[in-house]
Parts: C-alpha cells; sequence; structure tokens
C-alpha cells in the first residue's frame, strides 16, 4: 500500500505471525462473535452481515454484500461502510492467533466505487507481531475473489485482556453478554475486535 504511515510499518524486532494450534482449520467458517456486531452479528438489521472464513496461514477470507442501507452517494457503497468491512475482516484475524485484539489505527485507500448490490469479496494477513501489537493487511475485490481491488487497508491492532470490553462497554450489553445461558456465544462475545 502506497503511503502508508510509519505506525504500520513493524519494528525490526517484528516477528512472523504463527496461527494457533486450536485455530479454526483452514475453510471453516469463522460465525458471529456477537449477534448485535455491526460486521459479523445476524441481530443487527442494518449491519454487514459479513461471512469470514479461516484462511491458510494466518488468512481470512470474507464476504458481504452492499445493501441499499448501506450507501453514501445514490446507488454506491459509504466509504465508512467499505472501511467497517475492512476493519471486520482484519479483526477477525483475531480467531487465528487466540488473540484479543483491537484496532489502534487503520489506513484505507478507496480505489474503485463499489454500487448497491455488489458482494465485495475480502481477504485478510497477519503480517507481522511485535509484542502486544499485531500488524495486518486486507483487500476488497469486486467480481470475485480475483477481480479487480476496489479497497485495500493496512492496520495495527493492539492486545487488551477481555477487562477492556467489561470495563468500558455498556453495562446493560456487557450483562445481557455475560448472563447468556450459552457458553459457547458468551465466550465469544468476548473473544475478538467487536
Amino acid at each position: 500500500m502506497s503511503g502508508t504511515s510509519p505506525a504500520l510499518q513493524p519494528p525490526a524486532d517484528a516477528v512472523q505471525p504463527v496461527r494457533h494450534p486450536d485455530a479454526p482449520a483452514p475453510g471453516e467458517p469463522l460465525g458471529a462473535h456477537y449477534g448485535q456486531c455491526f460486521g459479523c452479528g445476524g441481530d443487527q438489521p442494518h449491519g454487514l452481515h459479513l461471512v469470514a472464513r479461516a484462511g491458510d496461514g494466518v488468512t481470512v477470507t470474507a464476504e458481504f454484500t452492499v445493501q441499499p442501507a448501506h450507501q453514501g452517494a445514490p446507488g454506491l457503497a459509504h466509504g465508512g461502510v467499505l472501511a467497517s468491512a475492512l476493519d471486520e475482516t482484519l479483526g477477525s484475524l483475531g480467531w487465528l492467533l487466540r488473540t484479543i485484539a483491537v484496532t489502534g489505527r487503520l489506513e484505507t485507500d478507496f480505489l474503485l466505487p463499489v454500487p448497491v448490490g455488489t458482494t465485495l469479496y475480502l481477504e485478510a494477513e497477519v503480517t507481522a507481531v511485535a509484542g502486544r501489537k499485531i500488524y495486518s493487511t486486507a483487500t476488497g475485490r469486486v467480481g470475485g475473489p480475483d477481480g479487480p481491488v476496489a479497497v485495500r487497508a493496512d492496520a495495527l491492532f493492539v492486545e487488551v485482556k477481555v477487562e477492556h470490553f467489561t470495563d468500558h462497554g455498556r453495562p446493560e450489553e456487557i450483562r445481557a453478554a455475560l448472563d447468556d445461558p450459552d457458553q459457547v456465544r458468551r465466550a465469544r462475545a468476548f473473544e475478538v475486535n467487536p
């Protein structure tokens, strides 16, 4: 990505990412981490409903179809929605590292307009890890997984403890998630970047 800021350049002592042994297998759907998540949650009527899958190494792929509620200019996806799709895909990489992380910085390039009704094919990869910092990159393509790149981003995620969410989230939402009788949903609500 041209023009990436120095904050998104891994330091000299950064290491190659390592896929966690308990990470989902390549091709496995990652599922929503929280039903109310704007990016992946099925309970958000105007959300992206992004569907991500584990890839090879430390990569994920995802898809979402631009709906009328996602437009900015008439008939075209809003740039913020496209940035959200990239961010959600990048955040899904935490499943492969088995790390709770939040977005620290996201730089996005918009290369092509994305019309309403278009499916955006996303791919993200962790490129380096330095302490709590996770460096990654993503692209969004139109017309298929090998189509032209419409958007791309570089990102820095920062590893956090679960208290980041429980201390700063809305108490009623946190309580509802913690009180969920489904143990898997309860654990997943705080597992990756929401």
